[in-house]
């Protein structure tokens, strides 16, 4: 690792340290190369505030500059995982934009970057190069849909319940709900949770693919998916990194293109040390020792 890669490292790790006002982040094992955000308001119900949304993308970018970060689990404290955004209070876009004497003009731009501002928060969660596991309990409620749709991975203990309910409060679902769940869901699906906003429950939600696992308890699910974060950090960071990458630019594009994506990527990518490491472990039955990003 070159020397600036080191010093951004070590910034990462010391601002990581510095804490933060919505979110909990920590290594919840120091023998494995994961780590866990947390959204750490539990007397809110893990409501969305602004500062949660300033908040999230720089803990996301933090931990894609950290080496030892190589799974993220996203998790919430206490019996809810999220009751979306937070309505109301200081700094909130909707209370400013409905603020009286504002220019309608100058409400609807401002509202308009607003949204913007909060899409692009949500989205550092899928940019992040690391996989992103979310651990959902409780309810997870409109924009908690959105954070856990920017996920890489989904799973949920057997009390989550999951509901769109912007159509029930008069708006258009605006943080990609709208945009993801057609991908993971369906079309149908999508349109039957955005257009109803009724509730489903965490069986439903594995039956349409909206989370892949569901556990029994909380504790059986902060076990589960620690497991999962410990299983794929054990792996060539260099491979679930360009794996994930791959998988969301062939999302978006046609298959011809994302052949064409992963040809490249493998081009350069396959001459790793990780990959003579890989064949040479398989040939003398071992378990792989990989490079440290």
């Amino acid at each position: 690792m070159a020397g600036g890669d080191r010093g951004s490292s070590s910034e990462a790790a010391a601002e990581l340290r510095r804490g933060f006002e919505t979110l909990a982040v920590a290594r919840p094992d120091p023998s494995a190369a994961f780590y866990e955000v947390r959204l750490n308001r539990p007397a809110q119900r893990n409501a969305l505030s602004p500062a949660a949304f300033a908040e999230i993308p720089r803990a996301m970018s933090l931990l894609d500059r950290l080496p030892v970060a190589r799974a993220v689990v996203l998790s919430a404290a206490g019996p809810h995982f999220c009751a979306g955004i937070e309505l109301g209070g200081p700094g909130n876009p909707l209370t400013a934009a409905s603020a009286k004497g504002a220019d309608p003009a100058a409400a609807a731009e401002g509202l308009r970057r607003a949204i913007l501002g909060m899409q692009e928060a949500l989205t550092a969660i899928e940019r992040c190069r690391k996989p992103v596991i979310a651990a959902v309990h409780g309810a997870c409620v409109g924009g908690g849909v959105d954070v856990v749709a920017a996920c890489d991975i989904r799973c949920c203990s057997r009390d989550a319940t999951f509901v769109l309910k912007e159509v029930d409060m008069a708006i258009v679902a605006d943080l990609g709900a709208l945009q993801r769940l057609p991908r993971i869901v369906g079309y149908g699906n999508a349109a039957d949770l955005a257009l109803t906003g009724r509730k489903i429950t965490a069986m439903e939600a594995k039956e349409m693919g909206l989370v892949s696992r569901v556990f029994d308890s909380k504790k059986d699910l902060d076990a589960g998916v620690a497991k999962i974060a410990k299983e794929i950090a054990e792996k060539s960071a260099w491979a679930v990194m360009g794996t994930k990458a791959v998988l969301l630019r062939s999302r978006d594009v046609t298959v011809e293109q994302g052949l064409e994506h992963v040809a490249t990527w493998n081009a350069g990518m396959m001459r790793s040390n990780d990959l003579k490491e890989a064949i040479r472990a398989f040939l003398e039955k071992r378990k792989p020792v990989f490079s440290k990003l």
